[in-house]
């Protein structure tokens, strides 16, 4: 991989803000300093923790930085039960946000395990 943007997580994630834009676009203005600011803000924040580990040199680094990504991810999925008890979105969107946020996250723990292994392969054969 040369970039982040090669990630398929990365892509993925951009969908989710694509997403999260949409569904946020359409809240009461009363909400823009609120929950469409809380959303927008972790959904950037997982695509850009995930640009920002891979750009980093040690892999414990990256892997804090693929942590916080998925630790998003779930500030996102409880900012979104919020806005369906308020009527601000249904249930076929929550859905669909909820299986791409799922996908995002499945994909960010297989490469958090894989920079893992790279880090424990690598010490043993430094050794």
């Amino acid at each position: 991989m040369k970039s982040f943007e090669d990630l398929i997580v990365w892509q993925k994630s951009r969908l989710l803000n694509q997403k999260i834009y949409m569904i946020t676009s359409k809240f009461p203005a009363s909400e823009r300093s609120n929950l469409t600011s809380q959303l927008r803000r972790a959904s950037v924040s997982v695509s850009a923790n995930i640009a920002e580990g891979f750009g980093r040199y040690h892999s414990q680094e990256s892997m804090q930085f693929y942590r916080t990504a998925r630790g998003s991810l779930l500030e996102i999925r409880s900012h979104l039960y919020i806005c369906l008890d308020q009527k601000y979105m249904d249930k076929v969107q929550l859905n669909e946000a909820i299986s791409l946020i799922e996908e995002v996250s499945k994909m960010l723990s297989g490469l958090i395990k894989q920079t893992k292994n790279y880090r424990l392969n690598k010490l043993s054969s430094d050794n």
